[in-house]
């Protein structure tokens, strides 16, 4: 997307338990950002009728038209501030809707170790895919963007943004031409407005938290099945890892 005078919309692309909740609140807490809340859910509700905590509430709450939704995210801000950050959900974007509108938006990608995904996915639904974790789709988006910009977008991996976020979170910045803000390295307690109507269902720790979380020690036990599941994603993880930025 080329630079202009209009708002900068940052489009963060990742699977679930990404801990990108935590990272929607740090570009929340910026006092010149505006945040959206995975704006696709409701549609690959209606869609798929995926068997997911609160469905039909989510269903209700939003658009599920892929093209009204693609309009409002590429359209005029929420608000008047300068920075649009918002959460997508890799898994969310079905064939249909493609990837030509992508161009519109400062794409981004966080990505996650699959085998602390699946541990900590499978908390809140007893089974998953692949393709609910979403990391086949997020290779398929990285690559179109990847065509288009002619260079690798910003990836960021969960490690990196738990064990440093100060040094991650510049590196976005800088990859952004956006200023940091210490404001991202914490935030007030509790839910948002901002938060999708599933946040009782996922958000609990992000909302008992006031900044990111220390890494944990020790790695997931998993079952045969989990680890056989996070060893099918992790090809598409050590894909998208190698661009990593912020790391040592």
């Amino acid at each position: 997307m080329k630079r202009g005078t209009e708002t900068v919309r940052i489009a963060m692309w990742s699977g679930p338990r990404n801990v990108s909740t935590a990272l929607m609140r740090a570009w929340e807490n910026r006092p010149d950002a505006v945040v959206t809340d995975e704006p696709f859910y409701g549609y690959y509700l209606r869609r798929t009728r995926a068997d997911h905590p609160g469905r039909d509430e989510i269903i209700r709450a939003m658009s599920t038209d892929w093209r009204e939704i693609v309009e409002q995210i590429t359209g005029p801000p929420p608000d008047e501030r300068p920075v649009w950050y918002q959460k997508h959900m890799t898994h969310h974007i079905l064939p249909e809707v493609g990837h030509a509108w992508l161009d519109r938006l400062h794409n981004c990608f966080l990505i996650r170790d699959p085998r602390d995904v699946v541990a900590s996915y499978e908390r809140v639904r007893e089974t998953a895919t692949p393709e609910d974790l979403g990391y086949p789709q997020q290779a398929g988006i990285f690559d179109a963007v990847m065509r288009e910009r002619g260079d690798p977008p910003p990836v960021l991996d969960s490690a990196d943004v738990l064990a440093d976020p100060e040094k991650v979170l510049k590196a976005l910045c800088t990859a952004l031409r956006l200023p940091f803000r210490e404001e991202m390295l914490s935030w007030p307690i509790g839910p948002r407005s901002t938060d999708g109507v599933w946040a009782k269902h996922w958000y609990a720790n992000v909302e008992a938290s006031t900044g990111f979380a220390l890494p944990k020690a020790s790695r997931p036990k998993l079952s045969d099945a989990q680890a056989e599941l996070a060893e099918t994603c992790r090809p598409f993880y050590e894909t998208l890892r190698q661009y990593r930025i912020g790391a040592d």
